[in-house]
């Protein structure tokens, strides 16, 4: 893991496509504003967790519907 300290207004930058801003801070937090293209997709940490979660219960769920109907072909 890379740890950098930035001061208000730095950034750090990713590739050439991405950069993030320090915005402000204010006791213990930390704003952070991100350029980056709108494809891009950026998420908190608990939100991208909640969609992979999801994704995977769909898929499992996908899994079984299938495997019935594959069952009840072969009847």
């Amino acid at each position: 893991m890379l740890v950098l300290t930035r001061k208000l207004g730095e950034s750090i930058a990713i590739d050439d496509h991405i950069k993030i801003i320090v915005v402000q801070i204010k006791g213990k937090q930390v704003r952070l504003g991100i350029k980056a293209p709108k494809e891009t997709k950026i998420h908190r940490e608990e939100v991208y967790k909640a969609i992979q979660d999801q994704n995977q219960e769909a898929l499992e769920s996908d899994m079984g519907a299938i495997s019935s109907l594959s069952e009840e072909l072969n009847k």
